[in-house]
């Protein structure tokens, strides 16, 4: 019994051969191995010391036909486009347009719920393992699992307050295909917000925009922005970016939306950062205090701190200086404004490393928190931070890689790992967010 993933008729299957004489196009059989990070599974060509190839639209365990999508010199990149024995974990992915060749913003619309969460836990696992040296005893004591925002399959969808369409060269709006320029023209993004899917911007045609950003913040606003055609930025739709940028037009919607996280709200610009789930920013603030556990009196700093959504609620507990580092313009101005009622709270505008190698920010310093962008805080930031000496850090991270590779330089500087929590921030997609505590050990 076969279980298409897409449409494509398979033909011209590959035999078993050397890997060298594959090209992009061609078909070959495999039985798809463990899950990796960037939302594909691991396989093997030609046996167990074969060539790699990560294939995406599998499952642990599947024996599939997969076509061949990009040639490297170690290892190869495939699609499954035929399942001939099915994972029990696989379903029908919901939207039409999650297959081979299709929308590349979701990696996971073909996993169950619950494997989607055992998938993101073995990807944490094996990123602490091989890129920080965690043994799985470490792994054990700390508890390492993936818990979800919203239990069950409805918190699947509908959760995504920040789209960004790309403009294909007819106008058309969509998304991207993975690791591509090319747009795939859509009707409608399932994981998308319900207020950003009652929009009409997939019903109209953008000659002159290079993308539309919809964005639907937790206070009930809705905005609509452009990028017009000729002006720079990313039209990538990964839910882990800003959605900043020179050239954006506000065409709806509100000069500033509001996002509220418990008794506290932000005004802040549209196209500003702000998490991407409806409930994370509150999810990860309890995470943060629950770890951190700050005192009165005890002097914080947040950096990366954006519209100091974490700073907040540390000087609300200690009463004392804590100090916001922000380099985006729209995340100074934002935490500064929102911020005002706090006067112990300093935002200093400039890059990290900068800051603390210029000494823009300077010790003691009790507490820490530590939010990088997706490639990580890297070692001088990390050293930088040791040599202040603080009592605790925590450390959020959309990127499990880059977490365990700032985490591997703590414990080199007699830091340890003592709490890990993980939380499925991004369903049906392959990112993941954690929070971790580092002591001094």
């Amino acid at each position: 019994m076969t279980s298409p993933a897409s449409a494509a008729p398979v033909s011209g299957v590959v035999p078993a051969s050397p890997a060298d004489d594959l090209v992009e196009g061609d078909r070959i059989e495999l039985t798809v191995g463990a899950p990796a990070h960037g939302g594909h599974c691991v396989a093997r060509f030609g046996g167990p010391h074969g060539r790699v190839v990560f294939v995406r639209h599998a499952l642990p365990g599947e024996r599939v036909t997969a076509e061949i999508t990009e040639r490297h010199r170690g290892y190869l990149r495939a699609d499954a486009v035929e399942i001939h024995e099915p994972s029990p974990d696989r379903v029908q992915a919901p939207c039409r347009f999650a297959h081979p060749g299709g929308c590349g913003g979701c990696d996971l619309q073909h996993v169950s719920a619950d494997a989607q969460l055992r998938w993101k836990t073995e990807v944490v696992r094996e990123q602490l393992s091989r890129l920080a040296g965690l043994t799985p005893e470490d792994q054990d004591r700390l508890s390492v699992r993936v818990q979800p925002l919203t239990p069950g399959e409805a918190g699947l969808l509908g959760w995504r307050t920040r789209v960004r369409y790309a403009i294909d060269a007819a106008g058309r709006p969509g998304l991207l295909q993975h690791r591509s320029h090319q747009v795939v023209p859509i009707d409608r993004c399932l994981i998308a917000h319900p207020a950003i899917q009652e929009l009409d911007l997939l019903r109209h045609q953008w000659p002159a925009s290079n993308a539309v950003q919809a964005v639907a913040a937790t206070g009930g606003d809705v905005a609509v922005l452009d990028r017009p055609a000729g002006t720079s930025g990313s039209a990538a739709d990964d839910p882990t970016e800003e959605m900043g940028g020179a050239g954006l037009v506000r065409l709806s919607g509100p000069e500033k939306i509001t996002e509220v996280v418990g008794e506290r709200s932000w005004a802040i610009a549209p196209e500003s950062f702000w998490q991407v789930h409806p409930a994370a920013a509150a999810t990860l603030t309890e995470a943060v205090l629950a770890m951190l556990r700050p005192a009165p009196g005890e002097i914080a700093w947040d950096l990366y701190g954006g519209a100091g959504l974490f700073a907040a609620a540390v000087a609300e507990r200690t009463g004392a200086r804590t100090t916001v580092v922000e380099s985006s313009p729209l995340g100074v101005a934002a935490a500064r404004a929102e911020l005002a009622g706090l006067p112990q709270v300093e935002v200093v505008a400039a890059r990290v490393e900068t800051a603390l190698s210029r000494r823009r920010v300077t010790g003691p310093v009790d507490l820490v928190v530590l939010d990088p962008p997706r490639s990580g805080a890297g070692a001088k930031v990390v050293r930088g931070i040791v040599a202040a000496e603080p009592r605790a850090v925590a450390y959020v991270a959309c990127d499990p890689a880059a977490l365990a590779r700032d985490v591997k330089t703590f414990r080199s500087l007699g830091w340890e790992l003592a709490e890990l929590r993980a939380f499925d921030c991004f369903p049906m997609t392959q990112h993941v967010e954690c929070v971790a505590l580092l002591l001094p050990a």
